[in-house]
Order: structure tokens, then sequence, then C-alpha cells
């Protein structure tokens, strides 16, 4: 799955620490999604898509959307 939470923690100048503690996971967590090596649980995606004020189709879509 991409997404586009990279971007969007930069555009709030938050490091991946930050992120992790507002969603209450750990760094590595908020670094393998971000990299495509994990997809976060649904629970997790609707938390990161609240902390960003966002709809969770705005920050995470399928490869296929590309």
């Amino acid at each position: 799955m991409k997404n586009r939470l990279k971007v969007l923690r930069a555009e709030r100048d938050w490091s991946q620490e930050e992120l992790a503690l507002k969603a209450g996971v750990s760094r590595q967590t908020i670094n393998a999604i971000e990299t495509g090596k994990y997809n976060p649980s649904l629970d997790l995606a609707f938390a990161l898509a609240a902390l960003f004020e966002l709809k969770i189709e705005e920050i995470f879509f399928p490869h296929a959307a590309e």
C-alpha cells in the first residue's frame, strides 16, 4: 500500500518520533509504514487520519492507484 505519510509529516515539521508519540506507536512502525514495509491496522490508519485531519483514503491508497 502506498501512502503520503512522510509528506504530510514533513509539512507539519514532525519527526517520525513525534508522529509515533502522537499515534501511540513506535518510531519503527512509522518508518515501516512510510517505506511501504508495513500496512497499518485499520485502527492505526483511522488514528493517523485523525491526527492529520484527513480521510484515510487521502493518506493511503493501493499500489494500483499510482
